[in-house]
């Protein structure tokens, strides 16, 4: 986004020196997107997600949906969302959310990509929608930011999908979430930042949320399941490449 273009060239250089080398910027509606696009062009090793977030769909112009569609054509464009389902929050009518994420799915189906799920609040809604899809044929897709328990996941993972966790599995109140993340399959597991928000401890308290800190979440992670940063960091970058169909760093 323009606020963080001042900044961005200093996020993306402590990335690197995190070991961080790719990276895949999210949309959130069709302005957000096409900024994504934008960016991912400018830089080696940024990706682009279109999308219009369940909690923006009531805002989208009425040719917003055709300049997702467009720009999922995009070579730099590896996903479509962010997508979903919200019900903390009361700013799109639900079954016009509903619309929107069939659309998303329908859409990622179309263009052979993985569709980015958020999910607040309305686990069965999700749930219901993902076995729906499921019917068409198999879901490739990411649980963002999950929050929800192992049977969830486990349903999940059985539908296609992939688990990635972000830096709220590093809090202190999280346990759930942790012995969650201890089930999932190694060839299903990510993990995120949810850039700008979600910060991991012991960077909780910095704003915003930058890739740099991701280092922090796959500490925790692969403490939390019992193996080396190493493994866990290896896994994690092999499931991505092959999700999202991205090149190897090296090549």
């Amino acid at each position: 986004q323009s606020e963080f273009d001042a900044s961005r060239s200093a996020v993306l250089q402590r990335a690197q020196a995190a070991g961080v080398t790719q990276i895949i910027a999210v949309g959130c509606t069709a302005k957000a997107s096409q900024k994504c696009v934008e960016i991912a062009h400018q830089h080696e090793g940024l990706y682009a997600a279109v999308g219009i977030q369940p909690n923006y769909v009531a805002e989208a112009k009425v040719d917003d949906w055709q300049c997702i569609e467009r720009m999922a054509n995009d070579p730099k464009v590896v996903a479509i969302g962010e997508t979903g389902l919200d019900r903390h929050w009361d700013f799109t009518p639900f079954p016009l959310q509903q619309d929107y994420f069939d659309r998303h799915m329908q859409l990622a189906e179309k263009m052979d990509r993985p569709f980015i799920v958020h999910m607040r609040d309305c686990e069965e809604d999700i749930l219901q929608m993902l076995r729906a899809a499921r019917q068409r044929g198999l879901l490739k897709g990411i649980m963002h930011s999950f929050t929800g328990d192992a049977a969830m996941a486990a349903e999940c993972v059985e539908l296609g999908m992939h688990i990635s966790f972000a830096g709220m599995l590093t809090y202190k109140n999280a346990q759930d979430l942790r012995d969650c993340a201890r089930t999932i399959p190694a060839e299903r597991l990510l993990i995120e930042t949810d850039c700008p928000y979600l910060s991991p401890v012991p960077v909780r308290s910095k704003k915003p949320n930058e890739p740099g800190y991701l280092l922090h979440t796959a500490e925790c992670l692969a403490e939390t399941r019992g193996i080396s940063l190493q493994e866990l960091a290896a896994q994690t970058t092999h499931n991505a490449q092959q999700l999202f169909g991205l090149p190897l760093p090296n090549g």
